[in-house]
């Protein structure tokens, strides 16, 4: 019998692609997917559990669910990615309001897990995390021009603060043949914007029976009909000089490298099993900017880890006015169970930490604020997003703006302008962060 499946994604997009993945096998299965929850049969709410914050969005989100429930409006409830699988006790437990399970090894199991909630069981699949099949059909659910392509699963860094190598398994690369398959689908599908991912895409490849490398793999991808190929999460000491001459020769890379650095201070990154020192990504980020002179870079920075005192805080925020960073996401360090950096001695006191997160955000917006005013009387391309009714103009995104993460741009045009085109717009000012412009004819 065909059932109603609502899905909710939450987190990073690594997670999204699963969950398009769970939303294509009810589909070859004969029900109905749904992006609305209430009226439908099962909820499938596909978690994070990565940071407090995000299993504090998880939970909020399963009792919402759980009212639907209550009212009549919702039959059950799937809960499954990171969060039950680092928590199944704890929701076996304390929320009633869930009716089975699927763990990070066990997104392939939706149909059959829903399909026993149906008929009154209380499944829970948790199979193995190192071993999961990534390489199924996908419902893709990002608006028609920009799609993902995940290229690996899991984590081996085993950075002391993070709980993602427990959680989704060790690294292991799909195969070159399948990525191309999948990227030309999207491609013919009218994907214009690429966005490669994983946790790790420098290290894409080294694990294959038949080694490979980001660079080749780059060298393919450029051969298909993407307008942009935007690469999300480069790690500094795994960037090659072959990369580095791939990312300055292809012109379809966009010269935007997300790369999360976490900390400049040695003892600090000594600390987080990190395997740089400030001196190599400094001679890293010099070598990037000699080869591709308009590089826009991203990175990732944790304020609070334990043995972090005033002076390699300063050193921190050095470092920041030094290299201006276009673009920086500050966190505070989240004591997660079954980390190393959770047990560590010299505990930094959270709102010492939150104080430093805060500093951090005022340095970074005044570089930032730079950044943009540099870029008034330029003309830029511009990916259109369509129109925005609040700001009575158009929306779009440049080469330095991934999506949901940084800025956007304003602007106005003459006539109409397709969602999904890539227009030329000449910069006249700032707004709250995000440029505004105009269509340069």
């Amino acid at each position: 019998m065909p059932y109603k499946i609502a899905f909710i994604s939450l987190g990073c997009a690594k997670n999204l692609v699963n969950t398009e993945q769970m939303m294509a096998l009810c589909r070859q299965a004969g029900h109905t997917v749904t992006g609305e929850p209430a009226g439908a049969d099962v909820a499938v709410l596909n978690t994070c559990g990565f940071i407090e914050s995000a299993k504090s969005e998880a939970i909020d989100n399963i009792i919402q669910l759980g009212e639907l429930k209550k009212a009549g409006r919702l039959k059950k409830l799937l809960v499954t990615g990171c969060l039950s699988q680092r928590y199944p006790g704890e929701i076996r437990a304390e929320l009633p309001e869930v009716d089975g399970l699927l763990g990070t090894g066990s997104y392939t199991d939706v149909v059959p897990a829903v399909e026993a909630l149906m008929a009154g069981e209380r499944p829970e699949y948790f199979a193995d995390i190192h071993r999961t099949y990534e390489d199924g059909e996908r419902l893709v659910t990002t608006p028609p021009y920009t799609a993902y392509l995940k290229i690996a699963e899991g984590c081996s860094n085993g950075c002391a603060f993070c709980i993602i190598p427990k959680l989704r398994g060790r690294y292991r690369s799909r195969t070159p043949e399948a990525l191309l398959a999948e990227a030309k689908r999207l491609a013919d599908a009218g994907a214009k914007e690429l966005i490669v991912i994983a946790q790790d895409i420098t290290r894409y490849g080294l694990d294959l029976e038949e080694k490979t490398s980001l660079a080749q793999l780059l060298n393919e991808l450029c051969k298909l009909d993407f307008h942009w190929i935007r690469l999300h999460y480069l790690y500094p000491e795994a960037i090659t000089p072959k990369l580095i001459e791939t990312i300055a020769s292809q012109p379809k890379i966009l010269h935007y490298l997300d790369i999360p650095i976490q900390h400049c201070n040695d003892a600090i990154l000594k600390r987080m099993r990190r395997r740089n020192t400030r001196a190599e990504l400094e001679s890293l980020f010099a070598g990037l900017r000699a080869a591709v002179p308009d590089v826009v870079i991203r990175t990732s920075l944790i304020c609070g880890l334990p043995g972090e005192g005033e002076a390699e805080f300063e050193e921190l925020c050095q470092f920041l006015r030094e290299q201006k960073l276009q673009r920086v996401g500050v966190f505070q360090f989240s004591p997660e169970e079954g980390t190393l950096a959770a047990a560590m001695e010299d505990q930094v006191d959270p709102d010492t930490a939150a104080r430093r997160v805060e500093l951090v955000v005022d340095l970074q917006s005044r570089i930032m604020d730079e950044y943009n005013e540099a870029r008034l009387g330029t003309v830029m391309e511009v990916l259109c997003e369509g129109f925005d009714p609040e700001a009575g103009c158009y929306a779009g995104r440049t080469y330095a703006d991934s999506v949901e993460i940084d800025g956007r741009v304003l602007f106005t045009a003459a006539g109409l302008v397709p969602a999904g085109a890539f227009v030329n717009v000449r910069i006249t000012g700032v707004s709250d962060g995000d440029l505004t412009g105009e269509i340069e004819d």
